[in-house]
C-alpha cells in the first residue's frame, strides 16, 4: 500500500486545525496515512487524529537549538527509511527543516517531499536576526524540496526568485470550511450571557495565542483610548502572556471589559455575537483566524503586514494599521463600533471575497499537486 507522511511540530494546534481534510483525501485515495508531530494535548489520551493510521509522537521543539530536535531528527530519519513513503508533506518551520533533512536519502529512492511555508520568519520589516538565521537555512533546504508551497504573495515572489526548489507554487492558504459558518444557528442573547457579556455590549473579537507576536496588548490600549464602557474585548486563545494581559487590563481600568476566554472550539458562534474582528499581529503567513472572521461577515481592523494585506482591502473589508499604532486601531475600532451600516457593508464584502479561500478550492489545487507528484 502507498504511504504518506505528514510532519509538523505539534498535533493539537497544527495538524488538527489545518490538515484533517488532506489526511482524509489521502485515506480516500488508498494511502496509509502517517503523522509525525508532538502530542501537545494536556491530556495525552485526548489525542485522536482522524484518518491517521499511525501517529509518531516525537518531541519537536520550536527552537532550533533545543537538544530534543537532534533526537527527533534521528527518530524521524529511521521512520522514513523504514516506511518508504511515496510522499512526505512537511509543515511548520521545525517540522519543515527536520523533515526535509531526514528525507534526503529517501528522495534518492523516489520519495517526493513537499514543504508548505505557513509564513517565512523573514519578511519585509522582520528583525535582522530573522534574516541572518532563517533565510540562509530555508534557502539551503530548498534544494531538498520537490515542491515548495507558499500561501501569501510576498513569500511566493521571494521563494520563486531566490530558492532552488524543484517547483515553487502559490496556494491561497490551507482552506477554510465556509459551511460551518453558514449553518450555525444561535440564540445571540443566550450566548452573550454564557460568556458573561451584557446583551447590548459592542463586542470586539481577537483570536490567537497569547504571545508577543499576536500583539493583543495594542487592542487593549486602543480600547482604553476610546473610553466607551459598552465596548467589550474578547480574546480567544491561550499562552504565556495571559497574566500580563490581565494585569494590563486592570491597570487601564478595563477589567470588566476584557475577557480572556482561553482555547475555544466555538469560534463560529463567538463570531456571530461580535461586531468586528481585531487582528494586530506582527507576523502572519495567511491567518485562518482572520479568514474565519471574514467568512462570518465581520469587518476587520488588522495590522498592515504580509498575509493580512493579501486578505484585507483597506476601506472595502476593513482597515490596515501599522502593528504598533494604538491611535490608528482606536480610530478605526471607534468608527466601526459607531456605524452599524458601515460594519454591514464591509462585512458583506469580506464574506464574498473569502469564497476564493474555501477548503473546496484549496483542496482542488492540492489534489493537482499530489497527483502530479
Amino acid at each position: 500500500m502507498k504511504k504518506v507522511l505528514f510532519v509538523a511540530t505539534v498535533v493539537k494546534l497544527h495538524i488538527m486545525v489545518f490538515h484533517i481534510p488532506y489526511l482524509e483525501w489521502f485515506k480516500k485515495n488508498g494511502y496509509e496515512v502517517h503523522v509525525a508531530a508532538r502530542n501537545d494535548y494536556e491530556n495525552k489520551e485526548e489525542c485522536n487524529v482522524p484518518f491517521c493510521d499511525k501517529l509518531f509522537d516525537l518531541p519537536f521543539e520550536r527552537s532550533p537549538i533545543k537538544k530534543n530536535n537532534f533526537y527527533v531528527y534521528k527518530e524521524l530519519k529511521n521512520i522514513i527509511d523504514i516506511n518508504e513513503y511515496e510522499i512526505i508533506h512537511c509543515h511548520t518551520p521545525m517540522g519543515g527543516a527536520i523533515g526535509r533533512l531526514a528525507a534526503r536519502s529517501a528522495r534518492k529512492s523516489g520519495t517526493k517531499v513537499i514543504y508548505t511555508a505557513h509564513g517565512f520568519h523573514f519578511y519585509k520589516g522582520a528583525p535582522l536576526i530573522n534574516w541572518l538565521i532563517y533565510y540562509p537555512v530555508e534557502k539551503w533546504l530548498a534544494r531538498y524540496t520537490d515542491t515548495l508551497i507558499t500561501i501569501n504573495k510576498e513569500d511566493y515572489e521571494r521563494a520563486k526568485s531566490k530558492f532552488r526548489a524543484k517547483r515553487v507554487l502559490y496556494i491561497p492558504g490551507v482552506g477554510i470550511d465556509l459551511e460551518k459558518f453558514n449553518t450555525v444557528e444561535l440564540d445571540r442573547d443566550l450566548k452573550r450571557s454564557e460568556l458573561g457579556l451584557p446583551k447590548d455590549a459592542l463586542v470586539v473579537l481577537s483570536v490567537g495565542e497569547l504571545n508577543k507576536n499576536k500583539n493583543h496588548e495594542v487592542i487593549i490600549r486602543a480600547i482604553a483610548k476610546i473610553n466607551n464602557t459598552n465596548i467589550h474585548y474578547i480574546i480567544c486563545g491561550q499562552g504565556k502572556l495571559d497574566e500580563h494581559l490581565w494585569n494590563l487590563s486592570i491597570e487601564l481600568g478595563l477589567e470588566n471589559q476584557v475577557h480572556l476566554l482561553g482555547f475555544r472550539k466555538d469560534i463560529p458562534e463567538i463570531c456571530m455575537i461580535s461586531e468586528l474582528f481585531a487582528f494586530p499581529s506582527y507576523r502572519e503567513g495567511l491567518s485562518v483566524a482572520l479568514m474565519e472572521a471574514m467568512a462570518n461577515g465581520l469587518p476587520v481592523v488588522c495590522s498592515n503586514i504580509r498575509g493580512n494585506s493579501d486578505l484585507t482591502e483597506s476601506g472595502k473589508g476593513g482597515y490596515l494599521v501599522e502593528p504598533d499604532n494604538v491611535e490608528g486601531f482606536a480610530k478605526h475600532i471607534k468608527e466601526l463600533i459607531e456605524d452599524s451600516r458601515l460594519r454591514s457593508e464591509l462585512g458583506r464584502f469580506n464574506h464574498k471575497k473569502i469564497e476564493n479561500y474555501s477548503i473546496e478550492n484549496v483542496l482542488k489545487e492540492m489534489e493537482k499537486i499530489y497527483k502530479d507528484l
